[in-house]
């Protein structure tokens, strides 16, 4: 297994290249999106969109066409051309970095494809790990086409998708690159491992309402904890933006919040309940360090949650609030990997 584990190293870092660049991402993206920077390119050219402006024409012609879009015309229209600057750098730092990531996966996909480096298994994790890179600059430029027709605002349900595919085309390639780093078989205990398994689905849908809260900006209302407002657990808007009620929980912001605020005690109790199972049963070293960092994040990340709603989502506690998903995430991740054959 040691000799295995030795000749995959190349490979290991390859995807743990990939896992940090995704993280870096995310975090970018966060910051994009906190500072509504977002639709400051309207445009996508895959080559020559790499090169920002370079002089004071490509500047003014990026900020004419910025100009004929509804961002501009409908909320920044006392933008001046240092302003735009500010806000078209964090979109293409974010492009720049999506398409730095894709040469990342792909170049040396193809060098371990021809030393034959790969394992047949490999191959195919990683080949969906490249449609699914793929899939999430497409969800990207998805999302971004929402926000230049009508309101200048992206559809919150494709900021969900693109964000929610980030999350998910990390975590694949944290367990592929964990396939190969503890290849050894493991005994497990699969009443144990289902319920981690629901433990993801369930953080898995925080994380989706998570972008929802985003996508409406919806961390700007009902700033107070434990309460919604003064005085009441659920406030009365949670029901009435929206008609059918149901609507609320999807495209309300104040019934989005709810359900975010209400999955966060959800997803702690989860994870506590794993914790008290995985104590009463024989574990593993690694996955007694699983467990551990699950029981931590979760607090961790229920505490940046609270700070970030009552503080109104300043951008640094919203990008932490962020991070700390992906920390989470990960730590799923790697505990679920420990606990699976």
């Amino acid at each position: 297994m040691a000799h295995q584990t030795k000749e995959n190293k190349a490979v290991i870092y390859w995807l743990l290249t990939g896992c940090a660049l995704i993280f870096i991402m995310v975090i970018v993206g966060g910051i994009t999106r906190l500072t509504h920077s977002g639709l400051s390119i309207s445009n996508y050219k895959l080559i020559s969109g790499t090169i920002p402006p370079m002089n004071e024409v490509e500047w003014n012609e990026a900020f004419e066409l910025y100009k004929q879009y509804p961002e501009y015309q409908k909320l920044h229209n006392h933008f001046n051309l240092e302003e735009f600057k500010d806000i078209y750098f964090w979109e293409w730092i974010h492009r720049v970095i999506g398409r730095f990531i894709g040469m990342v996966f792909i170049i040396p996909f193809i060098y371990f494809l021809i030393k034959k480096r790969l394992s047949k298994s490999t191959v195919k994790k990683s080949v969906i790990l490249l449609i699914l890179g793929g899939f999430q600059g497409f969800l990207g430029w998805y999302m971004v086409k929402s926000g230049l027709v009508d309101e200048p605002n992206v559809s919150h349900f494709r900021l969900a998708a693109h964000l929610t595919t980030a999350f998910l085309t990390f975590a694949y390639t944290f367990w592929v690159a964990l396939d190969l780093m503890l290849p050894e078989k493991k005994v497990i205990d699969k009443k144990l491992r289902n319920f981690i398994r629901i433990g993801l689905g369930v953080l898995i849908i925080q994380i989706i309402y998570g972008a929802f809260v985003a996508g409406l900006d919806a961390g700007w209302i009902h700033n107070h904890w434990p309460l919604m407002s003064d005085g009441k657990w659920i406030h009365e808007t949670v029901f009435i933006e929206y008609s059918p009620v149901y609507l609320n929980f999807f495209e309300g912001k104040s019934g989005v919040q709810f359900v975010h605020r209400t999955m966060a005690y959800v997803v702690v109790i989860f994870i506590l309940a794993i914790w008290y199972k995985a104590k009463r049963t024989k574990l593993t070293a690694l996955q007694t360090k699983g467990i551990n960092l699950l029981l931590i994040m979760v607090g961790v990340q229920f505490l940046l949650g609270v700070l970030t709603l009552v503080l109104a989502v300043p951008v640094m506690l919203g990008v932490l609030h962020q991070v700390g998903a992906f920390i989470l995430l990960s730590a799923m991740t790697f505990t679920l990997h420990r606990f699976t054959k």
